[in-house]
């Protein structure tokens, strides 16, 4: 905070500029710096009352001065001292609010533990719920696939059955076709076998008629000849 002094006064700096410059510094800063939260001001209070009764955190007089010995005037040191006596107590404030009290460091670790311990007893409860949805989720899945793999076999049964009765219908009529077909060769060939014996009787009727026809016809050529043998006689 001294050198705060020698930079105004070896930058010509005015007192009301020096005033205003630590408080424009504290406007800069981010607000986590600049506010403190409930259960810090809570804490910081008895530290803070150990310093309001302070007007001063150091000898303003003796800064007052050695900056008159380095040069600067009366009123310029005092403006320098009471902007760095500013600054101080706004800093040594912004700390004190920032102060954490062991015992409620303590209180917000137990309730952290706290919370944490809701949170894991919500989680494991979720995750039980969960993993009893999904068991009876499984488990009604598990069913309907039973149920379709019934139903296929009862259709896969329902159709062999269906097929080997065709099966059995076709091969009857098969074999009811076979016997027709094997009763009508049969049949011809009985049919068959009568017009062969009918041609045979014919044939061997015709060959008995040629040779009596045969033997008619020699014994009347030869009938003649002896009939024309004796007239030439």
């Amino acid at each position: 905070m001294f050198k705060l002094g020698l930079w105004c006064a070896s930058h010509s700096t005015t007192p009301a500029a020096c005033l205003r410059f630590p408080r424009a510094l504290l406007l800069a800063a981010p607000p986590q710096y600049l506010g403190a939260s409930r259960h810090r001001q809570h804490g910081a209070q008895q530290t803070k009352r150990m310093y309001s009764a302070q007007d001063h955190l150091f000898d303003t007089n003796r800064l007052v001065v050695r900056l008159e010995s380095e040069g600067f005037s009366k009123q310029q040191a005092e403006a320098v001292v009471n902007a760095v006596s500013d600054v101080l107590k706004e800093s040594t404030e912004s700390i004190l609010n920032n102060i954490v009290t062991k015992a409620e460091q303590d209180k917000t670790l137990y309730m952290y533990k706290v919370d944490f311990a809701q949170l894991k007893s919500e989680i494991q409860m979720m995750e039980k719920t969960d993993f009893s949805m999904m068991k009876a989720e499984n488990e009604r899945l598990q069913g309907e696939v039973n149920k379709l793999k019934q139903k296929l076999r009862e259709e896969i049964t329902r159709t062999q059955a269906g097929v080997r009765l065709d099966m059995s219908l076709e091969k009857g009529r098969a074999r009811d076709e076979q016997a027709l077909h094997e009763i009508k060769i049969r049949e011809t060939d009985t049919k068959i076998e009568q017009e062969i014996s009918g041609l045979r009787t014919q044939m061997e009727s015709i060959k008995f008629s040629i040779l009596q026809y045969m033997i008619g016809t020699i014994t009347g050529t030869g009938a003649l000849i002896l009939a024309y043998l004796r007239m030439f006689k």
